[in-house]
C-alpha cells in the first residue's frame, strides 16, 4: 500500500521538467521562473504538489465557449510538450467533459510523470430528459447533477472520475463548491458542509490513509469554509479559487492565509486572472452573471494597465506571477483554451518584471502593502 507521505516517481518526473527547462527548486517566496518548478520534499507529512505549476481545466469542459475535441487534445499535446505535469479537472466542467479530454490524453502518458486533482461532490447522471445546457450550453454532455458530500458519495464519485480519465489513482482530491456562492446547492451550504463534515472528509481521510488518494482538501470561491475545513477537519491542501488575484486578494492575504498558516495547509491558487478578466475578456469569475462586472474591478483594471505600460510589463504575465508567490501557495494552476494560451501562459512564469513595477502598484495603493512579490 503507497503511503500518502509518499510522491510518485519524483526523479522520473523530474527529468521531465528539467529536459523541458521547468526543473524546480526549493518552495516558498519565488523569483520569476522558479514558479513552475519542482519542488523536492514534504511539509509534515502533509501532502502538497511537488510542481508549482498546472493547466486547469474549465476551459476544456467549454465554460466559456465550444473547444472542439481536435482543439482541446492541441492544447493538452502543447501543455504537455512545454512541460507542464500537473492537471486539475473536475466532474463539473462541462459535467464530465473536461475529465474525458483530459483522460483520453493523458492515459497514454506514463502516470508516475504527471500530477493529476479532480473534484468530488458532484454526482453525474446520465438522462434523455437532462438539463445540462442549463448550466453548460457549450457542452454535449447527457448529465444531470446530483450533489453529494456524504461517504458514499464521495467515493462513487472518485471511482466515476477515474473512469472517465482512464487512470487508476488521484493525487489530490478537492470537495467542490460547498460554498454561499454555489446557487445550486439543495440546502444552505452550512448544512451542506455540516454533510461533508460527517461524510466526505473522513471518507476522504480514509481513502488518503488507503493509498487511493494522495491528499485531500476543499475547492471553494469564498472564505467560509477554508477557514471552517482547516480547523474542523485534516485537509492538505486546498483549491483557492477567485480570491487572490491582483484585482481582488485582501482578504485571502490578512484573513486566510494566517489561519493555513497556522494550520499547516497551503494553496492551489485558481483563477488568478479572474476567468480571464485581468487579460481583457468581458467577463469577471463566473457564472451565467459573469459579465455583469462591477465598476470598481473595471477601473481598477485600467490602473493596473496604465502601470504595466509605464513599466513595459505584460498584465498578464504579472498577474500569473503575483499569485503564485505567497509562501503558502504551493501551486498555481491557470486554464487556457488553445496552445497559444497555454504556451503564453508557461512563458509568463518565466518572464521577468521590473521590481519598480511592483513598487509602484504598492505606491498607488493597488495591492496591499503586506502582498509579497517576485523578485
Amino acid at each position: 500500500m503507497t503511503s500518502r507521505r509518499d510522491f510518485i516517481g519524483v526523479a522520473t518526473a523530474g527529468y521531465a521538467l528539467a529536459t523541458s527547462g521547468l526543473m524546480a527548486a526549493a518552495p516558498g517566496l519565488a523569483a520569476p521562473g522558479d514558479v513552475t518548478q519542482r519542488v523536492t520534499g514534504q511539509r509534515s507529512g502533509k501532502y502538497v504538489p511537488p510542481i508549482r505549476f498546472g493547466l486547469g481545466g474549465v476551459p476544456l469542459g467549454n465554460e466559456f465557449d465550444v473547444i472542439t475535441d481536435e482543439e482541446a487534445y492541441k492544447t493538452l499535446d502543447a501543455a504537455w510538450s512545454a512541460g507542464v505535469r500537473y492537471y486539475d479537472v473536475s466532474p463539473w466542467y462541462g459535467l464530465g467533459l473536461a475529465e474525458r479530454r483530459f483522460g483520453y490524453y493523458l492515459h497514454n502518458k506514463n502516470r508516475d510523470e504527471y500530477i493529476l486533482s479532480s473534484k468530488v461532490g458532484k454526482l453525474l447522471k446520465a438522462s434523455r430528459q437532462n438539463d445540462a445546457k442549463s448550466n453548460f450550453p457549450f457542452s454535449p454532455s447527457p448529465n444531470n447533477v446530483v450533489f453529494d458530500y456524504t461517504a458514499d458519495g464521495v467515493r462513487r464519485s472518485v471511482e466515476d472520475s477515474l473512469q472517465r480519465l482512464g487512470v487508476s489513482n488521484l493525487d489530490i482530491v478537492f470537495v467542490h463548491d460547498i460554498s454561499s456562492d454555489n446557487k445550486l446547492l439543495p440546502t444552505p451550504w452550512q448544512q451542506q458542509f455540516e454533510i461533508a463534515l460527517k461524510g466526505a472528509f473522513p471518507a476522504l481521510d480514509r481513502m488518503r490513509a488507503e493509498g487511493i488518494i494522495r491528499g485531500w482538501g476543499i475547492g471553494v470561491n469564498t472564505p467560509e469554509p477554508i477557514l471552517r475545513v482547516v480547523q474542523e477537519a485534516d485537509p492538505d491542501i486546498c483549491l483557492l479559487a477567485s480570491q487572490y488575484s491582483l484585482i481582488d486578494h485582501a482578504n485571502a492575504l490578512n484573513r486566510i492565509f494566517p489561519v493555513a498558516r497556522q494550520h499547516n495547509v497551503k494553496f492551489v491558487i485558481g483563477s488568478s486572472l479572474n476567468a480571464g478578466f485581468i487579460s481583457g475578456s468581458p467577463r469577471y469569475n463566473y457564472g451565467k452573471n459573469s459579465w455583469d462586472i462591477p465598476r470598481k474591478y473595471i477601473e481598477k483594471r485600467e490602473k493596473l494597465r496604465a502601470v504595466a505600460a509605464q513599466y513595459g510589463a505584460d498584465l498578464r504575465t504579472a498577474a500569473l506571477q503575483f499569485s503564485a508567490v505567497p509562501d503558502v501557495a504551493a501551486a498555481l494552476i491557470v486554464g487556457a483554451r488553445s496552445e497559444e494560451q497555454v504556451l503564453a501562459d508557461v512563458t509568463s512564469m518565466q518572464a521577468r518584471i521590473p521590481p519598480e513595477f511592483w513598487a509602484e502598484l504598492k505606491r498607488q495603493r493597488l495591492i496591499e502593502q503586506n502582498a509579497p512579490t517576485p523578485g
